[in-house]
Formats: C-alpha cells, sequence, structure tokens
C-alpha cells in the first residue's frame, strides 16, 4: 500500500484558539470562520511536510445530541473530510471527543492505513494514544498555532502531550488571520422572528460579594480590585503563565497581575458576547441576573485558562472577578 498521511484536527481547540487570537475571545458567536480556506490550509502544511498523499481529514467537535448541525454538514460535504461528533452535555462541556479520536488515531495505526498522523490539539489526554499509535509503527505529528510567549512556542497545547509527538510545526499565521473574521457589532442584533414583545430591561446594580475568609491556594480574594484605568495600565506580560493542561513551569504571577488578566477576559468576553447577541437574548440575560449562562461561563473560564492556565483559573477570586468584569462591562455598553 502506498504510504499515506491523515490529520486529526480538534475543532475546539482549533476555533478556540484562532478565535482567540483574532477576536480576542473563544465565544464562537464572535467570529466566522472560512472552513474550506482553513483545512486547505492544514492540507498544504502536511503535503509539504511530509510530501504524502492524505487519506482523509478527521474533523471532531461536539453537538447537541452528538446531531449535525448546518455547518458540520457543510464541512462533511468538503472533499476528504469526516466530521466526528461528540456530545454537548447539561453544563456545555463536550463529551466523547477525545475518545474517538484516541480510538481513530490507534486504530489507523494498528492497520496501517497511514503512516504519519498529523494531530491539532492540545489536550493532555491524547498523549497516551499517541505513543501508542508510535508504538505501532506511526509517525505523529503535532501542528499548532505559533504563540511566541508560550514557552513552546505554540498556544494552549500542553506540555505532557507536545513531550510525546515526534515533531511540532505551525499553522501559517496569515492563515489564521485570513480565515477567522471578527463579527462583532457595535449593538446587539434585532430579534430575527417575530413572537412575545420583550421590552427593555434596565440593568441592576450586582452587589459585590462579600469577602472571603482569607487567602486561597496563594491568591487573597479578600481584596479583589475593582477594574480601573490604573490597574491596567501597571500590566506587564512578563507577569503573566500561559497554559494549558501542565505548561506553566513558570511561578504563579502577583495577584494584582492575576485579577488584571481576569478584569481582562471578562471585559473582552462581555464586548464580544454583546456585539454578537441578539435583543431578546440579552433581555433574557438580564432578567436572570446576576446568574450567567453556562456557555458564558465556559468562555470566561476557557479564555481566562488560556492566558493564566487552568490553577489559577480555579482560584475563587479569579472567577469571581471575570464575573464582576462581565456585568461592569456590560452595563457599560448598554
Amino acid at each position: 500500500m502506498r504510504s499515506k498521511s491523515v490529520i486529526f484536527i480538534d475543532a475546539g481547540f482549533l476555533l478556540a484558539v484562532g478565535g482567540t487570537q483574532v477576536a480576542g475571545t473563544s465565544l464562537r458567536s464572535a467570529f466566522t470562520v472560512d472552513y474550506r480556506k482553513l483545512i486547505q490550509g492544514v492540507l498544504n502544511l502536511a503535503a509539504e511536510h511530509s510530501s504524502l498523499e492524505v487519506l482523509r481529514v478527521y474533523w471532531y467537535d461536539a453537538a447537541k445530541d452528538a446531531l449535525f448541525t448546518d455547518q458540520h454538514k457543510k464541512i462533511g460535504l468538503l472533499p476528504d473530510v469526516k466530521v466526528r461528533l461528540g456530545r454537548i452535555s447539561f453544563n456545555g462541556a463536550q463529551k466523547g471527543v477525545d475518545l474517538k479520536l484516541s480510538l481513530d488515531l490507534v486504530g489507523i495505526a494498528r492497520h496501517r492505513a497511514a503512516e504519519v498522523a498529523y494531530l491539532m490539539s492540545g489536550d493532555d489526554d491524547l498523549a497516551e494514544a499517541v505513543e501508542e499509535a508510535q508504538d505501532l509503527g506511526m509517525k505523529v505529528v503535532l501542528i499548532g498555532i505559533t504563540d511566541l510567549s508560550q514557552r513552546l512556542g505554540v498556544a494552549s497545547v500542553a506540555e505532557h502531550l507536545a513531550l510525546r509527538v515526534d515533531s511540532i510545526i505551525t499553522l501559517p499565521a496569515e492563515l489564521i488571520t485570513s480565515c477567522f473574521i471578527t463579527s462583532v457589532a457595535a449593538t446587539p442584533r434585532p430579534t430575527p422572528a417575530p413572537g412575545p414583545a420583550h421590552p427593555m430591561i434596565t440593568p441592576k446594580p450586582v452587589p459585590r460579594p462579600t469577602p472571603g475568609p482569607g487567602p486561597h491556594h496563594g491568591l487573597s480574594v479578600t481584596s479583589t480590585p475593582t477594574p480601573s484605568a490604573g490597574l491596567r495600565s501597571t500590566r506587564s506580560d512578563s507577569d503573566l503563565v500561559y497554559s494549558s493542561g501542565g505548561l506553566g513551569q513558570t511561578p504563579l504571577p502577583r495577584e494584582e497581575s492575576v485579577l488584571h488578566v481576569a478584569f481582562d477576559v471578562g471585559e473582552s468576553v462581555a464586548k464580544s458576547w454583546y456585539g454578537s447577541t441578539t435583543q431578546r437574548d440579552l433581555n433574557e440575560l438580564l432578567a436572570d441576573r446576576p446568574i450567567l449562562p453556562i456557555e458564558i461561563d465556559r468562555v470566561l473560564l476557557a479564555d481566562c485558562a488560556q492566558r493564566l492556565g487552568e490553577y489559577s483559573t480555579d482560584l475563587q477570586g479569579v472567577r469571581r472577578a471575570l464575573r464582576e468584569a462581565f456585568w461592569a462591562e456590560l452595563d457599560q455598553l448598554m
């Protein structure tokens, strides 16, 4: 059999990193993607690297009840692309995506259907599958997105995974900037379908949380500052930790810098959400205030983890700052 390559793309990873670089957030409604051009760019990169014919591209994503959306159908109809869907759980988490990718990677290696696998993901849960595929004689090459602020030089890739692949290559920066387009307007879109009237709801101030009992994992939650120009002006990028699933060997940043990043992320997500939502969704959000929908909360945490690492994002003071900054920025926008 003629030697071939195969490409595995974790869509959640690719869209989150690409969206964050171009639109400043992983919120999918904040950007549009030219999927045909993006996938062709990945195919071109793999062909340049190994000169092997591509068996196919596997595109892994999640959807409600694992049912194809219109966008998934369009992607699945592209030549040599197979869409594999996990499901979205009740709390908005992806389920089954990593398992499907791992099984396909090892299965193709076992059947010797491809000699080289190109993997676009940052999840350290895939490390064992990578090693098993290598033991079966397959080379595994990680495709990353350049981020020179990270020690590995690529964005949101766990060191545990990076240490196990055979090599790392990166997508051209111009491919990301040309395929991801910000779609944020100055105001929410009108409600598209007719229905009951949804009058504007006057925002109510959110009471600040009662200070916690004291320090928590090195970060005091008793002194959460409000976002201010003075705080923003003192940040240095050297104060930040960039990590996903184990990258961060750098010491934790100072409390002020950690909270600054949290406020930064909260404000950015609020701007992106406000400019990509409908008036009806905005009114529903305000009606439930101060509770945030799961999908917004997950974006806040995911975007913060890209900049600070999951360890810092787990701190209660950071989570409180994310949510306070989101509401504060939304009040300013309205």
